[in-house]
């Protein structure tokens, strides 16, 4: 591994190579692929949405399977989990010729996943969806393996804007998949929900097939599956701590028991990972410069997502005295529309800022729009349109900030690596993800729960934002190798001239004929 990376970033005190540079330096020449782009973006926005089937249905699950809602609550978990340790093991099979094979496997593992969700439910084994539901997690892995079948097949300004898509398209998904799946169950009940999942993914699965290239090269992905297995363990025990911790007790036995056991094993895990020759995670390369601030901003930026996910809903379903919208599950799905919406315009206005501005505002930004948007939600609730408001808010920092990670990643990211890198960033999102889920409710309960608790829990995350801002600028503070950071301000000044419209791109150059004119006369 260390050896891919010397003739970029590793050894030598040389800056990092920008992606085309790299892709320059290897014998593949990306072909024109028809359907290639709408091909990731559909995995991944399908696999977001089948991924999100657990959220909007938990109520669902309860009356379905007679169970408290702490124990429906898995049906989310499981995948949340499943997708945490299942990403760096798959983002290891992101170069070579087992890449197209993998994603082709995951697909056809998240449709069978979904398959037996809707078998469970007449089944009434609430044991069999959650498994289900652990399958269809392992979706969220293959994003890693999206963005480097985008990096290798495409070039120039094209590479940054198909991998800055990809990245959103996660978020869009999982934002679309409430009010779509809420709708379904509305109409249809579970099964319905989890047959839609199934014939999403089932598309998906053809079109990837018929698409999707083979990867350059003959690399198998070697995986340390020791590694794997530590990581998993220690994931699984402290993201079970996390989310059971409210029920159990956050001083009993079994808490303290397994978020001790989760603690030390991931100390374990980083110093047999910093010593192995083929570590599942290159931890050196997590932690460079241009790649520590994305990798610290990933994890805050996650678990402010799925607070202010899980934060809204609570408030429009909640009906207590003095707290709460009343409204119904449609409602509450129905919410989270602007946040898919303005997900993907904070996409475009990313290349923007960083086009005319520069990178290093591209984080700091992001990450302050998610700060406004939660504190808006802490004193602004009293009202729906508030609540669509907030998640337009949300949703602009959302795309904002999650399309900007891979951007800023890429050009400091040996080829060979690009996807243990994405995988590593994917699994700190989804640390983040899995904690707000659960600490924002505990939290709320912390604090006394009600509008007092609620308002307290958006108030403590906000100042989660404010530890993602000074982290991102304090690590942000050598500017990338001339190279590659000229070419990404091309890169994203190119992309944001092509997303305007001929008629805006033709002022400047009238404004200045006419100046030229008037010095003439």
């Amino acid at each position: 591994m260390d050896n891919q990376g010397a003739s970029s970033t590793a050894h030598g005190g040389r800056a990092a190579r920008s992606a085309g540079d790299e892709r320059a330096s290897r014998p593949h020449t990306p072909a024109t692929r028809p359907f290639l782009i709408t091909t990731l973006v559909l995995l991944t926005t399908i696999t977001a949405i089948t991924s999100s089937l657990g959220a909007p249905l938990v109520p669902s699950v309860v009356d379905a399977f007679d169970v408290r809602l702490t124990t429906a609550q898995w049906s989310l978990t499981a995948a949340l989990l499943a997708g945490a340790v299942s990403t760096p093991v798959v983002g290891r099979f992101a170069a070579g010729r087992v890449r197209r094979p993998t994603i082709l496997a995951g697909l056809a593992t998240v449709l069978a996943g979904t398959g037996l969700a809707a078998a469970s439910v007449p089944l009434g084994s609430f044991g069999l969806l959650v498994a289900a539901r652990a399958l269809q997690g392992i979706g969220m892995s293959l994003l890693p393996l999206a963005m480097a079948v985008a990096r290798d097949e495409t070039t120039g300004e094209r590479t940054s804007r198909a991998i800055a898509l990809l990245s959103v398209t996660m978020v869009a998904g999982a934002g679309l998949g409430y009010p779509l799946t809420a709708l379904m169950a509305e109409l249809g009940g579970l099964v319905a929900a989890y047959l839609l999942g199934a014939v999403l993914t089932a598309i998906s699965l053809l079109m990837a097939w018929r698409f999707v290239p083979p990867a350059p090269g003959d690399d198998r992905g070697r995986v340390d599956w020791v590694g794997a297995a530590g990581l998993t363990v220690a994931m699984l025990a402290t993201l079970l701590a996390v989310s059971e911790g409210e029920v159990w007790g956050w001083t009993s036995a079994r808490t303290i028991g397994l978020g001790t056991l989760g603690v030390l094993g991931l100390a374990g895990w980083t110093a047999y990972t910093l010593r192995s020759r083929f570590p599942l995670v290159d931890l050196r390369l997590a932690v460079r410069p241009g790649i520590a601030a994305p990798n610290l901003v990933a994890v805050v930026a996650g678990l402010g997502m799925y607070s202010l996910l899980t934060l809204v809903v609570v408030l429009v379903r909640a009906d207590s005295p003095g707290f709460g919208l009343g409204e119904s599950v449609l409602a509450a799905g129905m919410v989270l529309v602007p946040y898919s919406l303005m997900s993907v315009l904070g996409n475009q206005l990313a290349r923007l800022v960083l086009a005319r501005v520069g990178r290093r505002t591209l984080l700091p930004a992001g990450s302050l729009m998610f700060m406004s948007a939660t504190l808006a939600l802490a004193v602004w609730h009293d009202h729906l349109w508030q609540a669509l408001a907030v998640m337009a808010l949300g949703g602009l920092g959302s795309g904002f900030t999650f399309s900007s990670l891979a951007v800023l990643m890429v050009p400091h990211v040996p080829a060979a690596e690009t996807g243990s890198a994405m995988a590593f960033n994917q699994v700190l999102r989804y640390l983040g993800f899995t904690t707000g889920s659960a600490v924002s409710v505990a939290l709320m309960a912390a604090y006394g729960g009600g509008e007092t608790g609620f308002q307290a829990a958006l108030f403590t995350i906000a100042g989660i934002w404010v530890v993602a801002i000074v982290g991102a600028i304090a690590l942000d503070r050598r500017p990338p190798d001339g190279r590659a950071g000229e070419r990404a301000r091309h890169t994203a000044r190119e992309s944001s001239r092509l997303s305007l419209s001929p008629w805006i791109r033709s002022v400047p150059r009238l404004l200045r004929a006419t100046v030229r004119r008037s010095r003439r006369v």
